[in-house]
């Protein structure tokens, strides 16, 4: 998720075609989308540009002065037999205006909100992928605090039994593949950055404010083509918020999200830059048994891919294996590798980008997962 897109995201950029700010009861409204846009006008709209005064649980919530904003779940799970499941769980909202109307018409509304859904099954090696769009009018998608903490896209939700949200509960389903998990906070919100102020590039706005709830004890069931799978693991959830997040020489993000089996949680990024290179603000961050943090600037860590996949859907070629080096200031860096659990997870519905689970081996070990985007078309202009 990661989202500044979404993450800037994987807010993925959602501008609506036909999804006017209009009166719902004038007729019918066309539900295209055109998610490949170019840069829309930012003017109007809040952008990350200092130190933010967060405050939960009312920043699980939305933040709509801000254009785009997404709220991203994934997880590693495992059945009682040791079956291997991953799953991603993501709601997007992007504004198309930076005002909302006043009408009498439930229907008129400001937002648009895009989720996506996939089922990661590794044994079968089948990878299920869903997204759905909506207007944020007329109780059809939205995201609350009031009075608990509650992101949804018609029957796909996130909801939280109460005001403190420390537990959540996801519940969505497409056809025969469905999830209804629970997911307990056992570390509290890290803040991604400069507490919180997530920097893309050295412009000033070119920032997301982002934070993450980097390991939430997950159990419940995963249902697939009839059968009903009891599991638990471990989920990791990114919220960020941002206006124009990504610098103009941006092509796109590698990002990992990984649960050591030590309780250390660790993401790491990389924006790639059009003509090679990475972008050296943006780098990473190390969270502790005890939820302290530690920011990873980009010179302390390298990822060299040591393998590759190309899609039978998009023609895209991806890495699909990683050699880890980390430098903690330590006697020695910490090494490890990252594989895809399946080759093929990429999401190729709209916005092409692959994101999946992937095992971690070496001088720590456990699972994680990874989004690569930037490879089947460039997201410049899109965050």
């Amino acid at each position: 998720m990661w989202k500044w897109v979404l993450s800037g995201a994987v807010a993925l950029g959602l501008i609506l075609i036909g999804w006017s700010l209009i009166d719902g009861r004038q007729g019918a409204v066309s539900a295209s989308v055109d998610l490949l846009g170019g840069p829309r006008d930012i003017g109007g709209y809040a952008r990350a540009v200092g130190p933010y005064d967060w405050q939960f649980p009312a920043d699980f919530g939305p933040h709509p002065a801000y254009q785009t904003e997404w709220w991203y779940y994934t997880g590693n799970l495992a059945g009682a037999d040791g079956q291997r499941f991953g799953f991603q769980f993501t709601v997007f909202r992007r504004a198309i205006a930076p005002q909302a109307v006043e009408s009498d018409s439930d229907w008129r509304t400001n937002q648009v909100y895009m989720a996506h859904f996939t089922v990661t099954d590794v044994a079968g090696a089948r990878f299920y992928q869903h997204q759905r769009f909506s207007r944020g009018g007329a109780g059809l998608a939205g995201a609350t605090t009031a009075p608990v903490y509650r992101v949804w896209l018609e029957d796909w939700q996130v909801i939280a039994p109460d005001a403190e949200a420390r537990s959540t509960r996801i519940t969505a389903r497409e056809g025969d593949v469905a999830v209804d998990l629970t997911l307990e906070q056992v570390k509290p919100p890290a803040l991604q950055g400069e507490g919180g102020l997530s920097p893309k590039s050295d412009e000033p706005g070119n920032a997301s404010y982002y934070y993450s709830l980097s390991r939430l004890l997950t159990t419940g069931t995963i249902a697939i083509a009839g059968r009903e799978y009891a599991v638990s693991g471990t989920t990791w959830q990114d919220h960020e918020f941002s206006t124009s997040a990504l610098g103009g020489d941006a092509l796109g993000w590698d990002w990992f999200g990984l649960h050591f089996d030590d309780d250390r949680e660790l993401m790491l990024g990389r924006i790639r830059l059009n003509e090679g290179g990475f972008e050296p603000v943006f780098g990473g961050l190390l969270v502790l048994p005890d939820g302290s943090t530690r920011r990873i600037a980009a010179q302390d860590f390298t990822l060299d891919v040591t393998a590759t996949w190309t899609s039978p859907h998009t023609g895209a070629t991806y890495p699909a294996g990683w050699r880890v080096r980390l430098d903690l200031g330590e006697a020695e860096p910490l090494t490890f590798s990252l594989t895809p659990l399946l080759d093929d997870q990429e999401l190729h519905e709209g916005i092409a980008y692959w994101e999946g689970a992937v095992r971690i081996e070496g001088d720590v070990t456990g699972y994680g997962y990874a989004e690569l985007t930037g490879y089947a078309g460039t997201m410049n202009g899109r965050f």
